[in-house]
């Protein structure tokens, strides 16, 4: 298949109707299914895939989404460079509904997710550093109108509950700054393919071991998500132009020396 698109984007909640005037390509996979066809159109002078991770439709939870199948869909149509827009609970009274934060760092709290492509051999992808530098930089010079918080640790967890006070109190402890359903397996799937990923993160809550009497709804993410989709439809389409033509990344030779058991597209 000939390259469609050089950059990605995987949207979250509400983000579906994206990309306007855009072509629409019905990927196969090794994997299954993607979560639905991906759509690409022109966003300046780059070529841009958009595909919905939980379908349009929010039709897969988080622990069922084909994150194998979203990744390896985006590679085969030519996509190197990803921006994972999210919805994330704050783990600190700062970080109120509304912010927007750039991690830098991932912790892994879910379980029994497929979450390598390399079920034989011995092949052990570097991820040290879970998100791009370069793409990293690009998101922040977009979002500068929003004041994004730059660095913090993104706690994945399993979903599709929500967290107990206990268990929020708990990832603040351990370093946490936002947590998430999502996050994980999408980063490093993306680093076994060679390719760069950026996430950026909206507050939509404040987790419920942070400070209120109320526990977090999904009525609420919903909504501040909802109100918060123009700006940060603004920040996506500013940064996706700003995303190196050429990669110099650590990202681009994740795999350099390391022998695989399967052919990439």
């Amino acid at each position: 298949m000939n390259a469609a698109a050089e950059i990605g984007v995987i949207g979250g909640s509400g983000l579906y109707a994206l990309l306007d005037g855009a072509a629409e390509h019905v990927v196969s996979t090794p994997y299954g299914e993607p979560s639905d066809p991906i759509t690409v159109a022109r966003v300046g002078d780059r070529d841009v895939a958009f595909l919905p991770r939980h379908g349009r439709d929010h039709r897969y939870p988080p622990h069922k989404i084909p994150y194998r199948a979203n990744l390896w869909a985006l590679r085969s149509l030519g996509v190197r460079q990803i921006v994972a827009p999210c919805a994330v609970g704050g783990l600190r009274p700062e970080l109120g509904p509304g912010t927007f934060v750039v991690p830098d760092q991932l912790i892994d709290r879910t379980s029994g997710r497929a979450q390598t492509y390399y079920d034989t051999g011995a092949v052990h992808v570097n991820f040290a550093d879970p998100y791009c530098p370069d793409g990293r930089r690009a998101v922040l010079e977009a979002a500068r109108p929003v004041e994004p918080v730059d660095g913090g640790t993104m706690v994945v967890v399993e979903g599709p509950r929500f967290s107990t006070r206990a268990e929020s109190r708990w990832f603040t402890s351990i370093g946490g700054t936002i947590v998430n359903m999502t996050g994980h397996p999408e980063a490093v799937l993306a680093r076994e393919l060679g390719l760069c990923y950026t996430a950026i993160a909206l507050v939509t809550d404040l987790d419920a071991g942070v400070e209120g009497e109320h526990g977090v709804t999904q009525e609420e993410v919903f909504r501040v998500f909802a109100d918060n989709t123009a700006r940060l439809r603004s920040v996506l389409l500013d940064a996706v132009t700003k995303l190196p033509a050429e990669r110099t990344c650590p990202c681009a030779s994740a795999l350099d020396g390391l022998k695989l058991p399967i052919d990439l597209p």
